[in-house]
């Protein structure tokens, strides 16, 4: 299965995906380009920003969803 494939595949399923989920989950180290590849073949993705707590504060992350 492509990277693209399991990313459509885990955002129909009606969760969000993050960076770090796309590592940990499918070894996926450039979320956001195939984000931009889905995009191009003219599939609707949100991305919105959530902000996390991390050992030094808290950052901001993108979040993408279907839709």
């Amino acid at each position: 299965m492509t990277q693209r494939a399991e990313i459509l595949r885990h955002l129909d399923s009606g969760q969000p995906i993050t960076q770090g989920d796309a590592l940990k989950l499918y070894g996926i180290a450039r979320l956001a380009a195939r984000i931009h590849e889905l995009r191009d073949q003219g599939i609707e993705i949100t991305k919105r920003i959530k902000r996390v707590r991390t050992r030094r504060g808290v950052a901001r992350v993108a979040e993408y969803l279907r839709g």
